[in-house]
């Protein structure tokens, strides 16, 4: 993965690990007189916030910036005092810690990425072959998420799919890993799109519809048993060749492992035909951190950075396209065929999550 800068610590908050990354240097290594701006962000952020580019970017403008990575969620019942912003990677986070620390105004969101699902070529030919998945190629496909949930409805096994047989690695019943929905963000989102298609294309909003829900999201999420806090510990797991056949993460995290390896491998990337756009939603508790804000989506330099990362820049598609031309292989530029899930309210969300977990 790309090159980490910075000092990764483990700390204690809350009773939860966070992860501190230290992007930025001393000024006297920078030679820039910098104002420090301390934020929590996802974990998915880290390495754009630890890459010497970023960093350089961001002290050419007066900054250093110290991070520590948390869920996204798990950021609620953080103590923030003295941070200057909070970086979650989704709106409903971003809006229950606005609201916690009576932040107003609209909330800046300088770049955002689709979920998708992660797999080894075998596994996606196999869901192709029953009906799970179509494929554009070799590298790239889309997950049917109405059949998809079906199938976990009624605990299919990979060993009932044709074709399954062949791969060892097949076995057991057929699911998707995500992250825990109470502390994470993409595991959420993933609950979001789930219950947005079981309800025929309706996003959940009643008691009655929660109720309704609820035996399907408690299927996608037990079967799964302990749960990764963070889609960058999974996507790493399952690069590693560790872990489920079928894993949920950013796209900008396969997109930036691109940039890296020109050849990864197997590797597939399946995007539901539901699913949601995780919008990086920032909540500047200070002066500071709403000028940091303002030029992660602002500055051509760091949004080229954040291209690089994998990010999709809010309002200018074209900077996507042009970085990943490379890449469409395995990216869709355009997300065509790919539907956005609304998402319930964080009330909803956070009771769907934790009915989820049972």
């Amino acid at each position: 993965m790309r090159r980490i800068a910075g000092i990764v610590l483990a700390v204690l908050l809350i009773g939860g690990v966070v992860a501190a990354v230290v992007a930025g240097r001393d000024n006297e290594e920078t030679g820039t007189a910098t104002k420090t701006v301390r934020m929590v962000i996802g974990s998915e952020k880290a390495e754009f916030f630890a890459d010497p580019d970023v960093v350089k970017a961001l002290a050419a403008k007066g900054y250093t910036v110290k991070a520590e990575t948390s869920g996204s969620w798990a950021m609620e019942g953080l103590d923030l005092k003295g941070f200057d912003l909070a970086f979650p990677s989704s709106q409903a986070p971003a809006a229950e810690l606005a609201a916690k620390y009576k932040v107003t105004g609209t909330l800046p969101r300088p770049f955002y990425s689709p979920l998708v699902v992660v797999a080894h070529r075998g596994a996606s030919e196999v869901l192709a072959g029953n009906g799970l998945a179509t494929l554009d190629g070799k590298s790239r496909g889309t997950l049917d998420m109405a059949a998809y949930l079906d199938a976990a409805g009624d605990d299919r096994t990979w060993q009932q799919l044709k074709g399954a047989a062949v791969y060892g690695e097949l076995t057991g019943t057929l699911y998707i890993s995500s992250t825990d929905p109470e502390t994470s963000s993409s595991g959420a989102l993933y609950l979001a799109a789930a219950s947005y298609v079981a309800n025929g294309g309706k996003v959940v909003a009643s008691d009655a519809e929660v109720e309704k829900a609820t035996p399907l999201l408690r299927k996608l999420v037990s079967v799964q048993g302990a749960q990764q806090s963070s889609t960058d510990a999974a996507f790493r797991d399952f690069v590693s060749g560790a872990g489920n056949p079928l894993v949920l993460v950013y796209e900008s995290q396969v997109a930036a492992l691109l940039d890296e390896q020109a050849n990864p491998g197997d590797l597939v990337i399946l995007y539901p035909d539901t699913t949601v756009n995780s919008d990086h939603t920032v909540v500047p508790l200070t002066e500071r951190g709403k000028a940091v804000a303002e030029l992660l989506g602002s500055d051509p330099g760091l949004r080229k950075l954040a291209v690089r990362h994998g990010f999709r820049p809010q309002g200018d598609l074209a900077e996507f396209a042009a970085a990943t031309a490379s890449r469409t292989a395995y990216l869709k530029q355009q997300l065509t065929g790919v539907r956005q899930a609304p998402v319930p309210t964080s009330a909803v969300l956070h009771e769907l999550a934790r009915r989820a977990r049972g």
